[in-house]
């Protein structure tokens, strides 16, 4: 547990399932203030409050679609609203789906960009605004992913999102530092999440991605959670601008492993 993480405010965009979930547990652990963003499903948005009360945190729901501008500018003024300022925002919200790169309709490209990459930004713009205006060393953490740095066929549009992702974060990071404004991305590999739910239920399939993870298994959302409470933290107060991948070395050319090549 981070001491400093306490009383925090913290937002968390697609905060009601999967990685987002286990985000907002987490920083419910560490007895911080966390509003909860959610876009569909009211309900499981209720349960995460649920848990985040019972792990010894605050939370607060906000309905928003994060590809909408007026959305997020709601969901933090919303935030700041509730809990009287913002000292966290974590963009987390993003979406996948699998269509050969030359048969892509024009509307699934600009889906996943708009969601994963522009949301992202308007997330981060708003609370690097409201930092800046106030005096505030606040921290902002993306949700990027391995496929920043690793290509992946019949996802083009997520890749490039988050290919985008990499270099918005650098540049924010770069350009706020002397505010004492810290940006960085969280790249996840392979995790146990409801988007993936049944891909892994197959079991030649599971195995089939277990084999491009050096360390051999598929990560918990809360392995995740816990790269984001760190970065949160004061622990990392001197850490702005990176991609911190955990992905069990699936970034790590897997394919060489045991000297082949």
């Amino acid at each position: 547990m981070y001491q400093d993480l306490k009383g925090k405010v913290v937002v968390i965009t697609g905060a009601s399932k999967g990685i987002g979930r286990a985000m907002a547990v987490r920083f419910g652990k560490e007895q911080a203030k966390v509003v909860i963003n959610y876009r569909s499903n009211e309900d499981e948005a209720k349960e995460v409050l649920k848990e985040v009360e019972q792990a010894g945190g605050e939370g607060y729901i906000v309905h928003g679609d994060v590809s909408k501008e007026e959305d997020v500018k709601n969901l933090v003024k919303s935030a700041i609203e509730k809990f009287g300022t913002l000292d966290v925002m974590i963009n987390n919200a993003g979406l996948e789906n699998p269509v050969a790169s030359h048969e892509m309709p024009l509307e699934d490209w600009n889906r996943v960009i708009t969601i994963n990459l522009t949301g992202a930004f308007l997330g981060s713009r708003e609370a690097i605004k409201y930092f800046v205006e106030n005096d505030i060393k606040g921290t902002v953490i993306n949700m990027s992913s391995v496929h920043e740095m690793i290509p992946w066929p019949l996802f083009v549009h997520y890749a490039a999102s988050k290919g985008g992702m990499k270099l918005m974060t650098e540049t924010l990071a770069l350009e706020y530092a002397p505010k004492g404004i810290r940006v960085n991305n969280i790249g996840p590999g392979a995790i146990d999440t409801p988007i993936n739910a049944e891909k892994f239920n197959d079991p030649e399939q599971r195995a089939d991605v277990e084999s491009m993870i050096p360390m051999g298994y598929i990560g918990k959302p809360e392995e995740i959670a816990a790269v984001a409470a760190w970065l949160a933290s004061s622990e990392a107060s001197y850490v702005t601008g990176i991609t911190l991948f955990a992905d069990g070395g699936m970034t790590q050319y897997p394919s060489f492993q045991a000297g082949r090549g």
